[in-house]
């Protein structure tokens, strides 16, 4: 079960100091989520239920050869992106600087082991709105745009 929080921020804090991973990954299917990954050198493909906050979530790993091949089956956009891993009290911030087709999109997201610790999650004050219920942030949906 995945329980995460999604946010838009309001200014970038220094990430100088911080862990970065690329990250590229496309989706074989919406509706479910049926995604590949490339993570820096590994390699997933993740199936995730229906639901924003919590949901139903199970990642597979994948050989290089494999997620070449089914990358190219993605529909829609490849999306590519830099996560920062920055931690937070006692939890990390996964902050996405999306680039490319979704350039200059930004989005924090905060997983939690609990749904009690995810509703009391206080967001330090450079996060904006929560838009973890909007689906339109869903980096599945993302890969919709043109």
């Amino acid at each position: 079960m995945e329980i995460e929080r999604k946010f838009t921020i309001n200014k970038l804090p220094d990430l100088t100091e911080y862990e970065v991973r690329e990250i590229v990954q496309g989706y074989l299917c919406t509706d479910p989520v049926v995604r590949v990954r490339k993570d820096g050198d590994r390699y997933y493909m993740t199936y995730k239920g229906k639901g924003f906050l919590a949901r139903e979530e199970h990642n597979l790993p994948l050989t290089k050869d494999g997620y070449e091949h089914m990358i190219t089956k993605s529909d829609g956009i490849i999306i590519k992106k830099k996560r920062y891993l920055i931690p937070y009290l006692s939890h990390t911030i996964e902050l996405d600087i999306f680039e490319d087709d979704l350039a200059p999109l930004i989005i924090a997201e905060v997983e939690f082991d609990t749904l009690e610790e995810a509703n009391a999650f206080v967001k330090p004050d450079w996060f904006e709105e929560d838009v973890t219920e909007d689906p339109s942030y869903a980096n599945a949906n993302l890969s919709k745009r043109k």
